[in-house]
């Protein structure tokens, strides 16, 4: 058995360093067992998640050097900080040389979520430069016993933005023997992932004692993002552990998700027709889940019997096909015809307790004359102790309109005097209002005004809102061009059908940052709040079941599931991150390597060393040599460095 060591730097939360070490690779009867010497990070809790999923204690360490630290955090380093050294590394691989050194640099800076104008800034170029120092301080850690891999992962845009970096990288393994390409992989098609992952990877071979080929992983087809998700327990199911909760998003979120047709984005939600603020073709209203006030059919077995068997509470009602006539359960709030007799007069003798109810075809003989109006040429009647109009004949058709309560909310002409002022001078006591003809140029202090592009602006106020002044501007420029960018790219509340692969899963991986909701087939069993006769507002944040157009459930992905995506779930074991934020894990999660991917990373490279260890200098595979300039790289010396084109 042949140990074939590796160490990884910006290791974060161990996705790779779980990948290599479940790698395997085998020549003959020779084989390979992996072993991780640990992992170098300035996350303290991607430290302690690194630990736990390598199985190798993992080392917090801040790899800036002092002018990247001060133009990333913007202030000067504290008091005891240092910049790390060559030795600093070695002593967190445990004083042990790798075979195998695998680096996974923050890709911020390169990502295309980032703008170019803040791309360029000091501050993510800082970060960048970090790329170089790692790099560097990895060679002069084992520069008198050179590793025989060194492999450089990140996004696929660094290939561009990164480009004079990776120029710099180059000339840095150049100068210690090794010979480099660059390449791009997909990490859903080397683990088998139910997404499609883009990546690049900067290979490094050391020359003189990696001499054979560098053979492709095998490739595997992208599965569905069903055959993932259908392995765990429905969201909120407390099977599933506190990273399976859903996500509480506000409640305009989840209808827009549920216009979102499976496969597309926001996009869709510009078919529907609005008319004022309003779906024309389409309702929204509650809906009572798990069986609240539902009723069961004669033929259907029951529900579970609970402790609350009421019909607010489940399917605890039955429909009944026994007709039983004459039955007082079954004449509730029955009428009686007049000329009918009687039921037997009960205990309980109310309108919801039986027929006690009777049609009275005596329409005028209304006892007192309730809600009775008396018009102003009759008599009224007599004045009782109780004289209110639902007692009597106490309601009067007064002709006197013109005079209500002393001209309230009355508005007085511009050119006639006004009435006495007095102590309460208030619209509705009186007409206390004038119709002021002086329109133009008052304008209620230029309330929502909309200044012309040409035109000079009103002075800038301490409440520049447009509530508050003319402080808006007709602009003239069209804008963002929504005929391309990253905001129409990047499938905003894009909702991935049950049946096909989800899209990379980011650092900031939400329902409406790209295509992470699924249009889940499975039904819910239980609703997740309380139901309610009403629909919650806008802004309320909740959890909720809604049933798309395609009749799925249109809802983001939780946390635990991005971790299956990832290939990061093991079915035999509950998956545990350090600390209770859904946003940290979420983002330690979508930086991470998938572990199948790098698996299948390591077990190429595992294969390689053996073959170098045997002697071998050349070897057919089953597969492609990996990516064409690798393959000339990893075959021939041709006496000058770097990788034949």
């Amino acid at each position: 058995m042949h140990e074939i060591r590796h160490f990884h730097l910006f290791c974060g939360s161990g996705g790779g360093a779980l990948g290599f070490n479940r790698a395997q690779a085998r020549v003959g009867t020779a084989r390979a067992r992996f072993r991780c010497l640990g992992g170098v990070d300035a996350d303290p809790a991607a430290v302690r998640d690194f630990s736990r999923l390598a199985g190798t204690p993992g080392t917090l360490l801040d790899l800036f050097d002092r002018d990247q630290y001060r133009d990333w955090h913007g202030c000067e380093p504290p008091a005891g900080w240092r910049e790390a050294v060559p030795d600093d590394v070695r002593r967190a691989a445990g004083d042990e040389r790798p075979h195998i050194v695998f680096t996974s640099p923050p890709c911020k800076g390169f990502s295309g979520l980032l703008s170019e104008r803040r791309s360029t800034s000091a501050k993510y170029q800082a970060l960048n430069r970090l790329t170089v120092r790692g790099l560097w301080l990895v060679l002069e850690a084992w520069a008198d016993d050179p590793l025989e891999f060194v492999l450089l992962e990140n996004v696929p845009r660094i290939a561009t933005r990164g480009a004079p970096l990776l120029d710099t990288i180059e000339g840095l393994l150049k100068h210690h023997g090794y010979a480099v390409a660059r390449t791009a992989h997909d990490c859903g098609e080397l683990g088998g992932l139910a997404q499609s992952r883009k990546r690049f990877l900067l290979v490094a071979r050391h020359v003189a004692k990696v001499p054979p080929f560098l053979y492709e992983p095998e490739r595997h087809r992208l599965r569905a993002v069903g055959e993932v998700l259908e392995r765990l327990p429905l969201p909120g199911d407390a099977a599933g552990g506190p990273m399976h909760a859903v996500p509480r998003l506000t409640w305009k979120t989840w209808v827009r998700l549920a216009f979102v047709e499976a496969g597309s984005d926001w996009r869709s939600l510009n078919r529907l027709v609005v008319e004022d603020g309003v779906l024309r073709d389409y309702l929204i209203v509650p809906e009572m889940h798990g069986g609240v006030c539902g009723v069961n059919r004669w033929t259907d077995s029951a529900p579970t019997i609970s402790g609350r068997g009421g019909p607010t509470n489940g399917a605890y009602s039955v429909a009944d096909p026994r007709r039983a006539e004459g039955s007082a359960e079954f004449g509730q709030y029955a009428v009686r015809i007049w000329d009918d007799v009687g039921p037997t007069v009960t205990g309980k003798a109310a309108p919801g307790a039986g027929p006690f109810s009777v049609a009275d075809p005596r329409p005028g003989n209304w006892p007192g004359g309730k809600y009775r109006i008396v018009r102003c040429d009759e008599a009224a009647g007599a004045v009782i102790a109780a004289s209110a109009t639902g007692n009597g004949a106490f309601g009067v058709a007064d002709p006197r309109c013109g005079d209500r309560r002393s001209g309230s909310l009355g508005v007085c002409p511009w050119d006639e005097r006004s009435g006495t002022v007095t102590g309460e001078g208030f619209p509705t006591n009186g007409p206390f209002t004038v119709a002021d003809p002086r329109l133009e140029g008052i304008r209620h202090n230029n309330v929502c005004r909309v200044a012309a592009w040409e035109t000079s602006c009103p002075a800038v106020t301490a409440g520049g809102g447009p509530s508050s002044g003319g402080i808006c501007v007709a602009d003239p420029r069209p804008g963002i061009d929504r005929s391309d960018g990253h905001y129409i790219t990047g499938g905003h509340y894009g909702v991935v059908p049950w049946s096909e692969p989800a899209k990379s899963v980011t650092g900031g991986a939400r329902h409406d940052r790209g295509h992470f909701s699924v249009a889940d087939p499975r039904t819910c069993a239980n609703s997740q709040t309380e139901p309610n006769a009403w629909l919650p507002a806008a802004g309320d944040r909740l959890v909720c079941v809604i049933r798309a157009l395609d009749g799925t459930w249109h809802r983001p992905f939780t946390t635990l599931e991005l971790a299956a995506l990832q290939g990061l779930v093991d079915p035999d074991r509950d998956l545990v991150l350090d600390g209770t934020s859904h946003t940290a894990w979420r983002e330690r999660i979508g930086n991470m390597v998938p572990p199948p991917a790098a698996r299948a990373i390591a077990g190429v490279m595992g294969t390689a060393l053996l073959l170098a260890r045997a002697g071998q200098t050349f070897a057919l595979g089953a597969t492609p040599i990996w990516v064409r300039p690798v393959a000339v790289a990893a075959a021939v010396d041709t006496g000058r460095t770097g990788a034949a084109e």
